[in-house]
């Protein structure tokens, strides 16, 4: 899996907010749909995607299947999005020198 799929995965707020909810504590799905306006069967669909781009991870117990944070999809992301934040403070370096340096 790539980077893009964990984008593409988090760009439906939906899925973005289950994912949210699954890192901040694994659940299944009934307790993923409980106070949602979407249907059990929608919040699986969602979970799925998840799934597939590596952001969570289903175990099995009993008949239900506790989904949690997989932290492979996060680390490709991560990966990408870093090389931005090197760019970003390499310029802030260079703005500081370049103020602090006598004309």
């Amino acid at each position: 899996m790539t980077y893009t799929d964990s984008l593409t995965a988090l760009a439906d707020p939906t899925r973005r907010s289950l994912f949210e909810a699954v890192a901040a504590q694994p659940m299944s799905v009934s307790d993923l749909a409980q106070g949602r306006s979407i249907s059990r069967p929608a919040v699986s669909q969602h979970l799925r995607v998840l799934e597939q781009a590596q952001l969570v991870s289903a175990t099995p117990q009993g008949n239900r299947r506790i989904y949690a944070l997989d932290t492979r999809g996060l680390e490709a992301l991560r990966d990408y999005l870093d090389q931005f934040w090197t760019n970003a403070l390499g310029a802030y370096a260079d703005e500081v020198k370049r103020r602090v340096q006598p004309n």
